[in-house]
């Protein structure tokens, strides 16, 4: 292989190792599969170009058409011309992806699942850069330049990410780029002629070169620098520094997942820890209230044809002071005061927990701040990772009465949250309800009480989740499901009814209590629906069934509707539901069950299957991993083995060299097997010199050769002698007519090896017996031999197809 193609695939590999960070983004490992197929066509068709000496133009043309054809392969529209060339239909479909991935960037967070929109952008966006690495390193001899396209893929997920990307990722992507700058400079060199070092010696096969070596130290010297410099660079508030300090992973904890600047898909993040099989402390929190409301973290107020979304927060620092609601006091609502503290177990997010509705904060600091629209906290530069944390709140309680007096808003920007886009199902339904009723707060109730038992309602986990239009009206027919897509019912409903509603997110305070602290699982994750009144602000209402969820709270003036008797209490905490109920959750349902639960069992397994499936996963590939290192360990010791066996002394009749008198040499009485077993001791000889780094110089006999070993590895006294011996009996192999043949050979050889371990060094000693030199050296001859035949091979076709000319054709016919 010459080397503008060997170029060429090592520039499409380190595109592919430059992709490594987006591997933080996605969920699977899909996206890569996809990318190393489109690369290696792409890498295929440069190669084939560049083998018929097509110019670069063509190289160019080529490989466009050929990420063209995988991606009309890959992502089809159905209406392909022979199934695989795009026609107008492709193109437009492509069009399509395009906007669903930008739709699919604003509701989903990071990872994000396998969706066609985002992998094709990805197919796209990695070929792309393959293309034009390959013309930058093997077209233009640029490859320095190539890193800059290279670059473009490495910020995507820093642009995605509230903070760095993880660093393995950067190391391999820097790896990557390094190896191009590193084969450009071989294949420069090769082109100048033969390496050698500064005693003008020539540099073995086996041999790192001098300059090679300093090469490395230096490429290693400045990926560490690239990844430490943050650390001890004073200012930095985001990137590695923060990341080891406050942040952590930034999307490797539990819950709702990470997003930058609020971006994250609220309801697949409630829905997937909710569905975990594995429980998970995540929050602890300490109050002084005795029935705490649901920790709020963040809300959706945005509606469209794919449901509710959350907008990106805005608001000042938290160190700014925080509004308070007791100023605008009101007849009729009562506030009582309460303080706080939170510790973060296991939460990654951009969004603080909080209560509502918080007037103080402390311990949060200037990179926190507080939306008075949607009352959250957020940050654009850190998250909750291992955060603790303390703030003073404000428990609002309403008197039903005083909602009654509330008007219906005229405010432009409350009016905004009244849209939903047309469903026939859900504007039947909610006109039927509030027919009637005077009152924006009768309204409300009219449709929180819809969501009842004796209305057919019921929790249940195992259902599609779903926000969109259609979802929510099969939802609202089907009457099973749980708190997603009652908050999001219910929100859409009030809308639909002409007053301001939206979803909030957050947790429940469970079932876990130890005095006034309450501990917080990834099963008490909730969402629930706050309703605006004019001169009240935002009021909760939870319409999930009680029973379907542990630490649900309900209040005065939105009691439980399936409480056999009214709520008297302004906040009530129900017992332990009944698993017999018709209307609630069973246990199986609940999503605080106890996975490990053996009476839980039954049905559905174990939780824990998952997690040894994965266990042993990764066992297997590990012991896998191992199993390939080991190979050429193998392969030495299997050759060793069959080389000592044909020099052991076998039982068989010999015959003494008397009329010589060298009586003290025996001879087999087969010449022809004597020699063989000679020169399979020398051979091993060899490869022993090869492993522990003893240059060979195959103009030498082999006693010069034995002589040098003995000098050079400064063997002494038996390594020394059966080294000598081993020279001598390859000596008479080749030269003698009777040869050398006895067990001592083989001893000779496991004291040779025994003298060089003792002289070598621990690292050289640790590669001779992990990844002989002698098998990899073998190993690569082997590999350039067997490419030399198949360029041979392909030469020859090559060859075979210029002679071939149609005008010989046409002639022969005219004649």
């Amino acid at each position: 292989m010459t080397g503008r193609r060997r170029l060429g695939l090592v520039a499409a590999t380190a595109t592919l190792l430059a992709a490594a960070p987006l591997s933080v983004i996605f969920d699977s490992w899909v996206w890569l599969m996809q990318c190393i197929l489109a690369v290696g066509l792409v890498a295929g068709a440069a190669v084939l170009t560049r083998t018929l000496r097509i110019p670069g133009w063509g190289q160019a043309l080529a490989m466009v058409l050929t990420l063209l054809l995988v991606l009309t392969w890959m992502f089809p529209s159905g209406d392909e011309i022979l199934g695989l060339i795009p026609g107008p239909d492709t193109f437009e479909h492509f069009g399509q992806l395009f906007g669903q991935a930008g739709e699919d960037t604003r509701n989903y967070g990071v990872p994000v699942p396998d969706r066609d929109a985002l992998q094709f952008i990805t197919v796209l966006g990695v070929g792309g850069c393959a293309i034009a690495v390959d013309l930058l390193t093997v077209g233009m001899r640029k490859p320095a330049l190539a890193g800059l396209p290279m670059l473009a893929i490495y910020s995507v997920p820093v642009a995605i990410f509230v903070d760095s990307v993880p660093a393995v990722p950067f190391i391999v992507g820097a790896i990557g780029f390094l190896w191009l700058l590193v084969a450009d400079n071989v294949d420069r060199v090769r082109r100048f002629g033969r390496r050698f070092t500064g005693d003008g010696r020539d540099v073995d096969v086996w041999e790192p070169s001098p300059l090679a070596a300093a090469g490395r130290r230096l490429a290693a010297v400045g990926v560490a620098a690239a990844v430490l410099l943050p650390l001890v660079v004073p200012g930095l508030t985001t990137g590695l520094l923060s990341r080891l300090t406050q942040v952590g992973t930034g999307g490797a904890g539990s819950g709702f997942g990470g997003g930058g600047n609020g971006r994250v898909n609220l309801f697949s993040s409630l829905s997937g820890s909710l569905t975990q099989s594995e429980t998970k402390d995540m929050i602890q929190v300490t109050t002084n209230e005795e029935d705490p409301f649901y920790l709020r973290l963040a809300v959706a107020d945005v509606v469209n044809a794919q449901g509710f979304a959350n907008r990106t927060p805005t608001g000042q620092q938290v160190t700014r002071g925080l509004p308070d609601p007791r100023q605008t006091r009101r007849p009729g609502v009562q506030f009582a005061e309460y303080k706080a503290s939170v510790k973060i177990l296991d939460l990654t997010m951009a969004f603080a927990p909080i209560y509502s509705t918080p007037v103080a904060t402390d311990e949060l600091g200037a990179a926190w701040n507080f939306d008075p629209n949607t009352q959250v906290v957020f940050s654009t530069r850190t998250t909750t990772r291992d955060k603790e944390y303390s703030f003073d709140y404000v428990r609002a309680n309403y008197r039903p009465e005083a909602l009654r007096e509330s008007q219906p808003v005229t405010d432009d920007t409350l009016r905004a949250l009244t849209t939903v886009p047309k469903d026939a199902v859900v504007e039947q339904l909610v006109a039927g309800l509030i027919k009637g009723k005077e009152t924006d707060y009768d309204k409300v109730m009219a449709i929180y009480n819809h969501f009842s038992r004796d209305n057919g309602f019921t929790y249940n986990l195992q259902t599609t989740s779903g926000t969109s239009g259609s979802e929510i009206a099969a939802f609202l027919q089907n009457k099973a499901g749980y708190c997603q897509q009652y908050a999001a019912a219910m929100a859409w409903m009030v809308r639909q009814a002409g007053i301001p509603a939206r979803v909030a997110f957050g947790f429940t305070r469970g079932g876990d209590r130890d005095g006034n602290t309450w501990t917080i699982t990834n099963r008490n994750a909730h969402a629930w629906t706050e309703v605006y009144f004019d001169g009240f602000g935002w009021v909760p209402f939870d319409a999930t069934p009680v029973s379907g969820v542990v630490g649900s709270t309900r209040s005065a003036w939105a009691p439980d509707v399936d409480a056999p008797d009214p709520v008297e209490s302004s906040s009530t905490t129900p017992t332990a539901p009944n698993a017999t109920s018709s209307g609630g959750a069973t246990d199986l349902e609940r999503p605080d069950r106890n996975f490990d639960d053996p009476a839980l069992a039954g049905g559905g397994g174990t939780g824990s299957s998952g997690g040894s499936t994965t266990a042993l996963w990764i066992v297997g590939i590990a012991a896998l991993l191992i199993a390939l290192l080991l190979v050429p360990a193998l392969r030495r010791s299997l050759t060793r083995r069959r080389r000592h066996a044909a020099t052991v002394k076998e039982l068989q009749p010999v015959t003494p060299l008397a009329a010589t008198g060298a009586t003290d040499i025996t001879v087999t009485t087969e010449t022809t097997q004597a020699r063989a077993d000679a020169h399979a001791a020398w051979d091993e000889l060899i490869d022993t010199m090869i492993d522990y780094r003893v240059p060979i110089d195959p103009t030498e006999t082999p006693r010069v050769t034995a002589q040098r070993l003995v000098r050079e590895a400064e063997l002494e006294s038996q390594p020394a002698e059966s080294a000598t011996l081993l020279g001598r009996a390859e000596e008479r192999a080749r030269y003698a007519r009777r040869p050398l043949q006895g067990g001592e050979l083989t001893e000779a050889l496991t004291h040779v090896r025994k003298g060089l371990s003792r002289s070598a060094t621990r690292r050289t000693r640790l590669v001779a017996t992990l990844m002989p030199p002698s098998v990899m050296l073998r190993w690569r001859l082997a590999t350039g031999d067997a490419s030399a035949v198949a360029m041979g091979f392909f030469s020859r076709i090559r060859e075979s197809l210029v002679r071939f000319s149609p005008r010989r054709l046409l002639a022969s016919r005219a004649r």
